[in-house]
């Protein structure tokens, strides 16, 4: 079974955001889709062991941001790689809040989408929340991160909590570049840095090897030090 079939499905990149009392709280997801139309009816796939999905539980409300291609990999890695228990995911990040007080994204957000939580399926780690849709609203009419868009042009990779996660096809991404320098792995996010490439987006020039990376440069997704990379 070749498993790279399962990223042809239509997935996109989004976050999904919530609460639990003062606290508020967002994550990538990809596994989103429409149940029917009138009325309009969205279910979302979360991972038990995320924040979110007890904010969703307790809450009843959430919103999903749409992501256009736009967003850097670090503004995705700061809501897919880390954890709001311990990281204030909403540091510099631009959002508002809906009339039912649930954040809303709006850096590199195309629409957003409120809804009301009106059921719930367990799906062994995960679970399915069903959500009448209570606000909608189009910000921009930037192209939409799909999740192929992800992997092929970005360089994605999916958090072990995605649905979509499977180690075997994430290695394959990781490794499926010609080896000429010395290439590093995350062990937080899984990121690999490549010298053939660099990090332009944080001026790293493509040809600059990891050991002559300056001291303070982290991980672009997840902002783990050099110190936490491991040579392939």
């Amino acid at each position: 079974m070749d498993r790279k079939a399962l990223h042809k499905i239509s997935y996109g990149i989004y976050i999904i955001c919530s609460k639990n009392n003062d606290k508020i709280n967002g994550q990538i997801a990809n596994a989103i889709f429409q149940v029917s139309s009138e009325p309009p009816i969205i279910a979302v796939s979360i991972n038990k062991k995320n924040l979110t999905h007890d904010c969703i539980q307790k809450c009843k409300l959430f919103t999903i941001s749409v992501l256009s291609e736009e967003a850097p990999m670090k503004f995705i890695g700061n809501f897919g790689f880390k954890s709001g228990r311990d990281h204030d995911k909403f540091n510099d990040i631009k959002y508002k809040l809906s009339d039912n007080k649930i954040p809303i994204i709006l850096d590199y957000t195309t629409a957003y989408i409120e809804l009301s939580l009106i059921n719930t399926v367990d799906v062994s780690t995960h679970t399915i929340f069903i959500g009448k849709v209570i606000d909608a609203n189009i910000l921009t009419n930037d192209p939409v991160m799909t999740y192929e868009y992800y992997h092929e042009c970005k360089g994605g990779l999916s958090p072990k909590t995605a649905p979509t996660y499977y180690k075997k096809i994430d290695d394959k991404i990781k490794n499926k570049e010609e080896k000429k320098m010395d290439k590093y792995d995350c062990n937080v996010c899984g990121y690999v840095y490549d010298p053939a490439k660099g990090d332009p987006d944080n001026g790293i020039s493509p040809g600059t090897k990891f050991e002559d990376l300056p001291k303070e440069w982290v991980c672009p997704i997840c902002g783990a030090s050099k110190e936490q990379f491991e040579k392939e």
